[in-house]
């Protein structure tokens, strides 16, 4: 980059100015405490991506793990992926003291994303994706019956995600039924680096933004790839419960001609995606065989197409996963989100089993999460601390429906204790009174959790003597109860539910209950049944439907084969004889659609023509010289969760308001300087969180330690070798090591002093943090003042500045990067080289030595 400026005689004019607008220092609170970044350190790209999402998410440096990784990006085996990644990840976990407070782990591009098991020269035994062998372990196919050449074709052996479904608390909620060694995994990366950063930009601009556009669920011609539009009906049922969200079907098999989509779930082996397609928070994915498989020519539409047109997170398989819908997000995604739990949350809840498919995007990512408010009290910056202190704080719940259950204290990004958790108390009472019922009175036992309370609420609503007068039944998902109406003839705006809270016996009210709606909302839903008929065709073969109207009228339709044809020729005609028949034709009828054909079995719904649970009494039977199957005469339920009219119960814990004041004992702690964040946690599984931070100083003892940087300034150079020393003043020092991004950088023993250098490069790109921790060998220790330096790659754009006589140049620096001062008499001469300058700060200078001529052009330029 370069300026041009010239002299004239005593006055001295900018002809032309480039601007820099430097970052500032940007950390979000929440849950960056809980993530660990993992960064592949021979890729200059993963680390000053896994930098950058820090900066933007607030990580903890002791929180960024560096591992050496010189193979591809497509495929490890489970050994190297063990030793790179697994074993390392939980050495720093338990050498760092963060066991307790990592539930996300992320992995900052240019990793392998397929772990391969090998059992022999040519012969594997599995694949899974290097997110979910992280996540909940590594599975094995265990397949006895597979297609041939298809051992993945199966649902592994233990490969259930328990998590799945259970709107729990993750922690609580491991799944592999463990309380250690599971995280949620999340792989970050794009096409290329400033993609993938603008992936970071997304998922930090989506939190809270509440999006007012659609998901799309996409229903395709593909029959296979399309089956998951029978569990759609489900999602946008619940999120029309709940009332923030918008969720559409449709039969399009692309996004071409739609924008701004909030999701898109699809099922098509290759469509074209429109590019800036999604807005912020986007979840998108595609259930086709190599989804998964995002840097390979795979010719299936995958999870980085959706990444690159804005989505910001995605799934796919990357392995053959034959149609097995539980190895694909379920459409209940969508509801989870616009319940406010984060992306890495939405997908593993709606995964059943995982172990097979890449998670890509941003984790933390929540558009429908809504934080309280708070704030220290009598604390500003540096006070200074000594001994046992009294500190206090305050939040405010976003409202009512979010009361605060938990405050924890975090010191310089570590876990360090519980101040208050507020779980439901003993002895509080809900009422739920519902049509029949007044006032069934739910009693909080000791112990108990939001979810054991949900479990014990559903059993109540849910005994004979209740549920038989209410026709209401309740199945609870961890903080929620689900309420559906079993009465075929009550319409849900006449299905009424009402609830209050009472303190009960307890000392104060803490647990609290609320419906989504004050009655049941109907269904959008069509009833239907999924029929197979199966066999080989000859001349003389029948079908008959035979169909009693819910007026009790009998339809019959038949036909009969009297040419060689194919089985789904013939299960066609059937159909569309069924569809032609008159008397099925109005709203009391059905219709034939969605048919998938076998390579002797040929599958298709009977779907009522009209909405709800009444239009799907109509009852059928099939026959005929086949296989079929359901046998005898059915109705058009077996959807009929999705028919039912429904509501939800939503249970929370805690306080709107919390302020308290807590002993810090400060004695166990290095003095010197320190950042204490208080985290509240909303009293709901979502958990959103709020952090607030403030910087402290502690002193209990007289001696202290400074730390200067000789190399380094705002803004240093990716080439340079900082340089920094540390000083104690006083003897008897035992240790002082220099920390930064990942942890110790360096050490020294027995002296008072020391100098330590550190390449830029071994950093990255980046904003840092570098501050010392001096010991002495009674004990004691002091932790010195931060200093943030953003370690600059490329240069951007900046401004000269120019004044005195003789002219002295002035310009913002990269310290330890070599700057060219060029001039010439005339702007239109060659510009000779004068000076070459190495600031050792962030300012950059030079002084003209040369008066003789009276104007002069001048040119800094990096090289």
């Amino acid at each position: 980059m370069r300026i041009d400026l010239v002299k004239t005689l005593s006055q001295w004019t900018v002809l032309g100015l480039i601007l820099c607008c430097s970052c500032a220092r940007a950390l979000a609170g929440g849950s960056g405490l809980n993530v660990v970044v993992i960064v592949n350190q021979n890729s200059p790209d993963s680390v000053e991506l896994g930098n950058y999402y820090c900066e933007k998410r607030g990580v903890p440096p002791q929180n960024v793990l560096r591992v050496n990784w010189a193979g591809g990006k497509v495929n490890w085996t489970r050994a190297e992926f063990e030793a790179t990644l697994r074993a390392p990840l939980n050495a720093m976990l338990a050498t760092r003291g963060l066991s307790n407070q990592i539930e996300y782990v992320l992995l900052s591009m240019d990793f392998p994303y397929r772990v391969i098991q090998e059992t022999g020269a040519a012969e594997t035994s599995g694949q899974n994706s290097t997110t979910s062998a992280l996540f909940y372990g590594f599975k094995p196919d265990g397949c006895t019956k597979c297609p041939a050449g298809l051992p993945s074709c199966n649902l592994a052996p233990t490969s259930l995600n328990l998590f799945a479904g259970t709107e729990g608390i993750y922690r609580q909620t491991p799944p592999n039924g463990a309380s250690s060694n599971n995280w949620m995994v999340m792989m970050l990366t794009s096409s290329n680096l400033a993609m993938a950063r603008s992936l970071v930009d997304r998922g930090v601009a989506s939190d809270s933004s509440f999006p007012t556009q659609s998901v799309y669920l996409a229903k395709t011609f593909d029959a296979i790839r399309t089956l998951r539009y029978l569990a759609a009906d489900d999602a946008i049922f619940d999120v029309r419960v709940r009332g923030n969200y918008s969720i559409l079907a449709t039969n399009i098999s692309s996004t071409a001609g739609l924008m701004n989509l909030l999701g898109f779930q699809n099922g098509v082996q290759l469509h074209t995606v429109t590019p800036n397609a999604f807005v912020p928070g986007a979840l998108a994915d595609n259930l086709t065989s190599y989804s998964g498989a995002i840097f390979e020519n795979s010719g299936h539409t995958d999870a980085l197409d959706y990444i690159i047109a804005g989505a910001t997170a995605s799934y796919g398989t990357v392995v053959e996963p034959c149609a097995y819908p539980e190895k694909f997000a379920s459409p209940r995604n969508y509801f989870y989100q616009a319940r406010g739990f984060s992306a890495a949350e939405c997908y593993y809840l709606s995964v059943t089993n995982p172990y097979q498919g890449i998670l890509v995007g941003e984790p933390l990512s929540a558009p429908f999460a809504r934080s309280s408010t708070g704030g220290w009290v009598g604390l500003p910056t540096n006070s200074l601390l000594v001994g046992t202190t009294n500190l206090s704080l305050q939040f405010s719940a976003a409202d009512e429906t979010r009361p605060l259950q938990q405050v924890d204290l975090f010191l310089d990004g570590t876990l360090l204790q519980t101040l208050t958790n507020i779980p439901p108390r003993p002895g509080n009472r809900l009422y739920v009174t519902l049509p029949g019922r007044t006032n069934l009175t739910y009693t909080v036992p000791a112990g108990a959790s939001l979810a054991t309370v949900a479990n014990g609420l559903a059993a109540l609503l849910n005994s004979p003597v209740n549920s038989s007068v209410t026709r209401v039944d309740a199945y609870a998902h961890g903080d929620r109860l689900e309420l559906r109406s079993s009465d075929v003839n009550r319409p849900g705006g006449q299905t009424f539910v009402t609830v209050s809270n009472y303190v009960g016996t307890a000392s104060e009210l803490t647990t609290f209950i609320r419906p989504a709606a004050a009655t049941f909302p109907d269904t959008t839903a069509y009833g239907r049944v999924i029929c197979q008929v199966g066999g080989t065709v000859v001349v003389g073969d029948t079908l008959t439907l035979n169909a009693t109207k819910t007026n009790g009228a009998l339809v019959s339709v038949s036909v009969t084969n009297s040419a060689s044809t194919s089985l789904i020729d013939f299960v066609q005609l059937f159909a569309s004889a069924i569809n032609a028949e008159p008397a099925l034709q109005g709203a009391d009828g059905l219709v034939v659609e969605d048919f998938v054909n076998g390579s002797s079995v040929v599958q298709f719904n009977l779907r009522a023509r009209s909405l709800g649970i009444q239009a799907a009494q109509l009852q059928v039977a099939i026959s005929g010289t086949f296989d079929i199957a359901p046998s005898g005469s059915v109705s058009l339920t077996e959807n009929l969760p999705d028919l039912q009219p429904r509501n939800h119960l939503y249970l929370t814990d805690g306080r709107t308001h919390l302020s308290f004041s807590f002993p810090f004992n400060t004695a166990t702690i290095a003095d010197g300087y320190h950042e204490l964040s208080a985290v509240a946690y909303e009293g709901s599984h979502v958990r959103t969180q709020k952090r607030i931070s403030q910087s402290v100083r502690i002193q209990n003892n007289p001696w202290s330690a400074t730390f200067t940087a000789l190399v380094g300034g705002t803004n240093t150079a990716l080439e340079a070798t900082l340089q920094f020393a540390v000083q104690a003043n006083t003897g008897s020092i035992s240790k002082i090591e220099l920390f930064s991004t990942g942890g110790l950088l360096a050490g020294s023993n027995n002296v008072s002093s020391a100098t330590f250098p550190v390449p830029a490069a071994s950093l990255g790109a980046g904003l840092h943090p570098f501050y010392a921790l001096v010991s002495r060998s009674d004990g004691t220790s002091y932790r010195t003042e931060t200093r943030w330096f953003r370690i600059i790659g490329t240069e951007q754009p900046f401004r000269v500045s120019i004044a005195g006589v003789p002219p002295t140049l002035t310009w913002p620096a990269s310290a330890g990067r070599t700057y060219q001062v060029l001039s010439a008499t005339e702007v239109t001469d060659t510009f000779v080289p004068r000076a070459a300058v190495t600031p050792t700060n962030s300012t950059g200078m030079w002084t003209e030595t040369n008066t003789s001529s009276p104007q002069r052009f001048y040119r800094v330029k990096t090289p």
